[in-house]
């Protein structure tokens, strides 16, 4: 490759390799003094180059890994408890998992900087999750067991992106089909296709339908995959990333981008999303082989972080205020020819969880906006009533002995309440009574302290402080049928239980067994999808038939219902308009995805009105020119 081939000249035998990581550069040397000294000479090629460069030591001069191990343990304080040291040998890394992160970087660096110049190793630092995180662990143990494929796989990629790049290119054009999540929500999936580009932003399932109406269309000519470069995904619901692995499965071998909070959650659902097929009796769409696919193909940016992902697409990530590791999706076309923002779902206020949506951008042409609550009856209640209104209904239920059934999103939703709960029986507005958590939302809090850099600022300082709420004891882990039983049968309580729509996990379990009292509360804090049994209930069905005990019976519904809408995660009308009224740079044409018919429409016109700028709605298959 040319560009490394000048830069190797430049370093006059100082380098004894040079590959790519994704679009950085890395660049290995047996020169000891070099490597120490020799970041004056790389930050002169960086600042002209325009590329991010990393020098590490080659394998030829590293200290075996005991030794490196040792020194290490010795140079960081005890105060840091290191849980973990692994080494990825094929990078001359050293990954140090502390419960103290700050301890074990030292004040600006210095002590990050004494491991380097002492163990030649290049340190990489990761908190501990707070609550133990068998995913956490399993995802960095397929990174680290495929450690030599993916050095060759990164180099694979950067490669492709230098080999191609001409930023003279003329004959730009972007097109954009939309393979699901047009007038819907749900199997959120679009191809994005330029002169050099094929990419693919977020590949998700419509949980709440049947048939082919739950996937997206892959059966058309445009799509094919063996000629797409990336996937982009802006968060880990099912509605975005649920059927990425078998997207590996069908034998895409390209990479993927996300936050690593995504990664790690992504993985996590897909393991689920198998659970619930078996217990379904429905084959699984794919397996825990494919999801090791997608772990090992996933590259992960940070927040404001610019890659390029193909030789015309810049990617940045931006905060979207939707769920943990969420993001708004910058992409820079074409040598800045043409910006698009693709926003995911995002939210345009504060929360108890995630400061709110980013709204500034370097340059924006084109927006695509969700439309979730994009009707101008999607005003939403202030927080600080929402909250009010819920602890109300809480505590009216365990005032005469019922119990309370909250059906959650395991990721963004079943945090927030339970951060009102907490901090509600902490301050005595809410008895306090078992709080139950059952499901996924256990193992997604434990991703939440394992990267509390995601998190509002609030709440991070507060994990920080060794004050983290989701370790309270007020919350009691439902981990088996037995101990389901034992909620059941016991006293009033509040249950937290996956899936957020009533669509098989353990929600559906509580309901068939809570439904028939009308004691017992449901309360529904999250979006209800079309033809989904959550629907159903908050549209006021009486009685419904379910599978107990390998049986059909008839459940009656007398439990009383409520509908929280300030809880979302998603922006109201408001916020959306809102966020177009302060964001900066003015796009010139806004796209509508990611809502029910009437509310999309609904919102186009309101945004043309309100900005006259171009809106468009488009259905499933149809496809825009961008440029």
């Amino acid at each position: 490759m040319e560009i490394l081939k000048n830069i190797k000249e430049r370093l006059h035998g100082d380098v004894s390799e040079a590959s790519f990581e994704g679009a950085n550069i890395v660049l290995y040397t047996t020169n000891e003094k070099f490597f120490k000294e020799g970041e004056g000479k790389i930050k002169e090629i960086v600042g002209e180059i325009k590329k991010r460069i990393e020098l590490r030591a080659d394998q030829k001069i590293l200290p075996d890994k005991e030794e490196a191990e040792k020194t290490i343990r010795e140079i960081v304080p005890e105060e840091a408890e290191i849980t973990e040291i692994l080494f990825d040998p094929y990078r001359s890394i050293v990954l140090i998992e502390a419960k103290k992160p700050g301890m074990v970087i030292g004040k600006q660096g210095s002590i990050l900087d004494e491991i380097r110049k002492t163990t030649l190793w290049t340190p990489q630092i990761q908190r501990s999750p707070a609550i133990k995180s068998k995913i956490t662990e399993s995802v960095r143990e397929v990174l680290f067991a495929n450690n030599n494929y993916r050095r060759k796989f990164l180099n694979s990629i950067g490669k492709k992106i230098y080999e191609e790049w001409n930023p003279e290119r003329a004959d730009i054009w972007i097109r954009l089909t939309f393979l699901g999540g047009a007038r819907q929500v749900g199997r959120s999936c679009l191809l994005l296709q330029t002169p050099n580009s094929k990419i693919l932003l977020d590949c998700g399932v419509d949980v709440a339908s049947h048939g082919s109406d739950k996937f997206p269309f892959f059966n058309i000519p445009e799509f094919d995959i063996s000629q797409l470069d990336a996937v982009i995904i802006s968060h880990a619901h099912l509605d975005h990333v649920g059927l990425l692995p078998y997207l590996y499965k069908m034998g895409y071998k390209g990479p993927v981008y996300m936050t690593t909070p995504s990664r790690d959650i992504s993985a996590l659902l897909a393991l689920d999303f198998i659970g619930v097929a078996y217990k379904q009796a429905s084959a699984p769409l794919f397996s825990s082989t494919d999801i090791k696919e997608m772990v090992k193909h996933s590259i992960c940016l940070n927040y404001n972080e610019v890659t390029d992902v193909t030789p015309d697409v810049r990617l940045t990530f931006y905060n979207s205020g939707h769920v943990l590791g969420g993001a708004m999706i910058h992409l820079n076309i074409g040598n800045g020819a043409h910006n698009l923002l693709y926003t995911g779902d995002y939210k345009y206020a504060k929360t108890r969880l995630l400061d709110p949506a980013i709204a500034t951008f370097p340059r924006v042409e084109t927006v695509i906006t969700e439309s979730t609550y994009g009707s101008r009856n999607d005003v939403l209640p202030q927080r600080a009533q929402a909250e009010e209104e819920f602890i109300t209904a809480v505590n009216k239920t365990i005032e005469r002995g019922g119990k309370v059934l909250i059906p959650e999103l395991g990721l963004g939703r079943a945090q927030e309440s339970m951060l009102v709960i907490e901090d509600a029986i902490k301050t005595g507005k809410m008895k306090k009574v078992p709080v139950y958590i059952d499901g996924m939302i256990w193992d997604i809090n434990a991703i939440h302290t394992a990267y509390p850099d995601f998190l509002s600022s609030k709440l991070k300082s507060e994990v920080f402080q060794d004050k983290n709420p989701f370790t309270s004891e007020l919350f009691s882990r439902v981990g088996s049928p037995q101990e389901r039983k034992e909620v059941v049968e016991g006293g009033p309580c509040i249950v937290l239980a996956t899936s957020g729509m009533l669509v098989g996990g353990a929600s559906v379990e509580y309901f068939k067994e809570f439904a028939g009292n009308e004691n017992n509360s449901i309360i529904f804090v999250c979006y209800q999808g079309v033809g989904s049994l959550g629907r159903q209930v908050q549209d006021g069905i009486k009685e419904t038939r379910m599978m107990v005990d390998g049986r059909e019976e008839r459940v009656e519904v007398n439990m009383e219902i409520h509908t929280i809408s300030g809880f979302t995660a998603h922006a109201g009308r408001n916020e959306i308009m809102s966020f177009f009224n302060n964001m900066n740079p003015r796009p010139k044409r806004v796209i509508i995805n990611h809502g029910e018919i009437s509310k999309s429409l609904d919102l186009a016109s309101a945004i043309y009105k309100l900005n006259r700028i171009e809106t468009n709605v488009p259905r499933t298959l149809e496809t825009l020119r961008l440029k």
